[in-house]
């Protein structure tokens, strides 16, 4: 399989991510909205379902659509992402070149999507929260610990499903989307769960380009893009995708 259908891959499915997870968001706390108000469990289930969907859009690459879990496969030592693309440098920035293009993309068509409402007055805080996540108490120390557990949970889980088999192992043909059934219902618990503090980026990608896409587009009264916070969302992220696919070695017998 070649890079150039690894990184469309991940564009395309993480592009679908954004759009359809940023529009959740949209969806509940821009003004003049059908769904607004409908509450951060409504917010949970947009995002489990924007994974979903992008994983079965991005099936030819592994469907990774976020750079942490990228990372995290690389630290345990795997040999190939998918059959006949291996672990190595030009295919590592395939995957996070993809995951960051794609989101940047999907956080465009979000504001396409939701032009008038964002051309509507509202807080600059709300129109930022679209695109990238917040603390609701400002501690880049627990703030990163709370972004830290939340992508190791993600990661170490879906390492560990890795052992019932998907549809890159062992999943009989045209089930495979119960495997990205199985991640999205993971994103709905870790936001329901651990969510709270911080808006749950668990996802450099989702957090940084969608952050870059607000800071570039002209959205009335849209303020700043609250930079100051945007390496929380990077590093936790990394940090915690790192650290589960090194332990799932110790922690996950083969």
């Amino acid at each position: 399989m070649s890079l150039g259908t690894i990184f469309l891959s991940e564009v395309l499915g993480t592009a679908i991510l954004l759009l359809l997870g940023a529009g959740v968001v949209a969806n509940n706390i821009l003004p003049k909205n059908k769904g607004a108000g409908t509450g951060f469990l409504h917010v949970n289930w947009g995002w489990g379902i924007a994974v979903f969907a992008g994983v079965l859009v991005a099936y030819k690459s592994g469907g990774h659509l976020n750079p942490a879990v990228t990372l995290g496969v690389v630290a345990t030592g795997a040999k190939e992402f998918v059959p006949g693309v291996p672990v190595d440098a030009a295919s590592i920035f395939t995957y996070l070149g993809g995951e960051f293009l794609g989101a940047f993309i999907g956080a465009v068509l979000c504001w396409l999507a939701y032009k008038k409402q964002f051309d509507e007055v509202a807080d600059p805080r709300l129109k930022l929260a679209v695109f990238s996540t917040g603390p609701e108490i400002r501690n880049y120390t627990w703030n990163l610990v709370t972004e830290i557990l939340g992508t190791f949970v993600l990661v170490f889980v879906v390492l560990a499903a890795g052992h019932w088999g998907d549809s890159a192992t062992k999943t009989p043909a045209g089930l495979g989307w119960l495997g990205a059934l199985g991640v999205a219902l993971l994103v709905v618990g870790i936001g329901a769960s651990l969510g709270g503090p911080t808006g749950y980026a668990i996802n450099p990608a989702r957090d940084l380009a969608p952050r870059v896409a607000h800071a570039l587009l002209p959205i009335p009264g849209k303020g700043g893009s609250d930079w100051s916070y945007s390496w929380v969302p990077v590093v936790g992220p990394i940090v915690g995708g790192v650290l589960a696919g090194l332990l799932s070695g110790v922690l996950l017998p083969k």
